[in-house]
């Protein structure tokens, strides 16, 4: 395929290979789920290409996003963690990942992993959609004001509609590759 058609924001090296190779394909391993929940966070205001740029550099500072250890994140890891230029250097951001690492361990042990609580927004299977220009695709659904409200109860920070929307469509809990891009179909036909 020398030049499929993607979905028209996947316009730059970093956000086509991210498009091609993640975006929308159904996680379900929570480690992976906590991290996209914390870059999820992390670009509120932002630009999701800075986040990627700053991806690498998030995973060596929270600990491979590994939940157990930024759970144990103390006001003196948060302050190295503001000196870090690799990535986003707000007391907000950074704070709010180890209280959602203390919330998503509790969520881990009431359902026996964080997946089978996050996924029950969707009935378990991915929604597929089909928008054929990026003005459809909504920036909140009734599941993602669903899902943010069950987060917020239980403790979770930076997780309004708009952040859980962006959330599913990352962890391929919707299917929001255009009908024209040549994901659209890949990412349809794998099995949640």
């Amino acid at each position: 395929m020398a030049h499929p058609t993607r979905c028209t924001w996947a316009t730059t090296d970093l956000n086509v290979a991210y498009h091609d190779d993640e975006w929308g394909v159904p996680v379900h391993d929570d480690r992976r789920l906590f991290e996209f929940l914390i870059l999820e966070g992390a670009q509120a205001g932002l630009s999701w290409e800075t986040i990627l740029r700053k991806r690498p550099a998030y995973r060596a500072a929270f600990s491979g996003f590994d939940p157990e250890r930024v759970a144990r994140f103390d006001a003196r890891r948060v302050q190295r963690l503001l000196g870090n230029p690799g990535i986003v250097r707000n007391v907000l951001k950074i704070t709010a990942a180890t209280v959602n690492a203390r919330a998503f361990l509790k969520v881990q042990n009431e359902f026996d992993g964080f997946d089978p609580f996050v996924w029950r927004f969707v009935g378990g299977q991915p929604k597929k959609n089909a928008w054929r220009s990026l003005r459809q695709v909504p920036a909140t659904s009734a599941e993602s004001e669903a899902m943010s409200k069950e987060l917020l109860r239980r403790g979770f920070r930076f997780v309004g509609p708009t952040i859980c929307y962006a959330f599913m469509q990352a962890v391929g809990m919707v299917n929001d590759h255009l009908v024209g891009c040549f994901r659209y179909r890949q990412v349809g036909r794998i099995a949640s």
